[in-house]
C-alpha cells in the first residue's frame, strides 16, 4: 500500500476520505496523490423537465471547482504534517521503501470518470467516499468506476472520519472469486492487524472454501485469524457482516464486491448494496 489515489470532489464525506487516506499512509509510509474529480463539461444536467431546458457546466466554474478541490486537499495534508512531493513518476525504489507518508497534487487531470478508471490502475488502492442519495454525498459512479475499471481495490471511507484503521479486521467471506481477490489485495493490512476474524453467513455463501479454510490458509502465511460461520436467521448476510464487525470492534472490513450482478442487487438487494449504504467503518472492496 505504498501508493494511494484520492479523487477529490466537493462532497460532505471529503474530511473522512482525507482522514482515511492519512491513516493508511501513516501505516505504510504511502504516497497519497490527489486529483480533481468533477463531471465532464459535455455532461448535461436537466433543470426544466417541462420545457426540456438543459444546463451545461461552465468552463470557468469547472476550473474554479478543480482549484477548490486542490486547495482542500493540500490544506489537509499540510495541516497533518505531510511533506509535499510534486514530481510525478519519479519514485526511486530505494527512496520509496524508506520514505514516510507524503503527498502530491496532480492539477492536469481531465474532467469525467473515464480518466479515473484508467489512472487508478497505477495505484495500490483508490480511496473514495461511501455513496449516498443526497446531492451532497459522494457519487455512486465514482465508486463503480474505480471498482470495475481499475483492476485494483477501493477503500471506502465512511461518512464520519475513522479514528483507526486496520487494527481489528473482519473478512466478510462468501467463498467467491471476488472476495478471494479482496483478501489478496488486503494482505498488507492483514499482516499488520492485531486481530482478524473470517466471517461467513448462511445464505450469503457461493460454492467455495469455508471461513475455516480461509483461516487455515492465512495461518500458512503466518497470519493468525479466528473464524466464525453463522447460521441463517432473520438478518440478511449484509446485516450479519456489519453487526458482527461492530461486536468485534472492527475498524476495517474486507469484502468482495458484487458477487451477484449489480442489477440484481439494485432490484433485490444484496450484501454489497447493504454495505455501500450502511457501513460506518472503512471497507476494502475488490471485484
Amino acid at each position: 500500500m505504498k501508493t494511494l489515489l484520492v479523487p477529490v470532489a466537493l462532497h460532505e464525506a471529503l474530511p473522512s476520505v482525507f482522514e482515511t487516506g492519512l491513516l493508511v499512509a501513516q501505516r505504510f509510509g504511502s504516497l497519497i496523490e490527489g486529483v480533481s474529480l468533477r463531471p465532464a463539461l459535455a455532461e448535461y444536467v436537466p433543470v426544466d423537465m417541462v420545457g426540456g431546458m438543459t444546463w451545461l457546466r461552465d468552463e470557468e466554474a469547472d476550473r474554479a471547482e478543480a482549484e477548490a478541490a486542490g486547495d482542500r486537499f493540500i490544506a489537509f495534508m499540510e495541516a497533518a504534517g505531510l511533506p509535499r512531493r510534486d514530481a510525478v513518476g519519479t519514485c526511486a525504489p530505494e527512496a520509496a521503501m524508506s520514505a514516510g507518508p507524503r503527498f502530491r497534487w496532480r492539477p492536469d487531470v481531465p474532467p469525467g470518470d473515464a480518466f479515473l478508471g484508467q489512472y487508478a490502475r497505477l495505484f495500490a488502492a483508490t480511496i473514495v467516499g461511501r455513496p449516498g442519495s443526497e446531492e451532497s454525498s459522494p457519487r455512486m459512479t465514482t465508486v463503480e468506476t474505480a471498482l470495475f475499471e481499475s483492476g485494483r481495490p477501493i477503500l471506502l471511507a465512511p461518512p464520519k472520519p475513522p479514528s483507526s484503521l486496520g487494527e481489528a479486521i473482519v473478512v466478510a467471506w462468501n467463498g467467491s472469486t471476488e472476495t478471494a481477490r479482496a483478501v489478496a489485495f488486503a494482505m498488507p493490512f492483514l499482516r499488520r492487524a492485531r486481530r482478524i476474524l473470517v466471517l461467513s453467513a448462511d445464505g450469503g455463501m457461493v460454492p467455495g472454501p469455508s471461513a475455516e479454510d480461509v483461516a487455515r490458509a492465512l495461518a500458512c502465511e503466518g497470519i493468525e485469524a479466528f473464524h466464525k460461520a453463522l447460521p441463517a436467521g432473520r438478518r440478511t448476510p449484509g446485516e450479519v457482516y456489519l453487526d458482527e464487525a461492530a461486536t468485534f470492534g472492527c475498524d476495517l472490513l474486507i469484502k468482495g464486491a458484487y458477487t451477484q450482478s449489480r442489477l440484481r442487487q439494485m432490484i433485490f438487494g444484496g450484501p454489497t448494496s447493504h454495505i455501500l449504504s450502511h457501513a460506518a467503518i472503512p471497507v476494502l472492496m475488490a471485484h
